[in-house]
């Protein structure tokens, strides 16, 4: 069954991130780490120890040499992987200029070594 691309952008294996769930004040009410499937400069799609439920806030740590930043994201679905692990699909919301510039060198860097490896 062949399979339509709703996206808007390519989407590129990568690394482990860090993640904080936050609640409606910005407080922290979990946090994790999570291997990242796939990621493009809309949203991220990551592999979790536990379920997060949809619509739920989180700041997601994203580097690349040098440069750090916490990009904002929402749970968009959630849904049992391998395992005992989970995928979490992460939309990116309310991404800065200066966040934006490190997302678009961190996903061409791994284009581009998916590409060589």
């Amino acid at each position: 069954m062949n399979r339509v691309e709703k996206r808007k952008h390519d989407r590129i294996d990568s690394l482990n991130l860090s993640y904080l769930c936050v609640n409606e004040n910005n407080e922290v009410v979990k946090q994790g780490m999570g291997r990242t499937l796939n990621v493009s400069e809309s949203g991220i799609l990551l592999e979790t120890v536990f379920s997060i439920e949809k619509h739920q806030l989180l700041s997601i740590s994203i580097g690349l040499r040098d440069d750090l930043v916490d990009i904002q994201g929402r749970v968009i679905h959630c849904r049992t992987g391998l395992g005992k692990k989970f995928e979490t699909g992460i939309e990116f919301i309310d991404v800065d200029e200066t966040a934006l510039e490190v997302l678009r060198r961190f996903v061409n860097f791994f284009l581009k070594s998916k590409k060589n490896g």
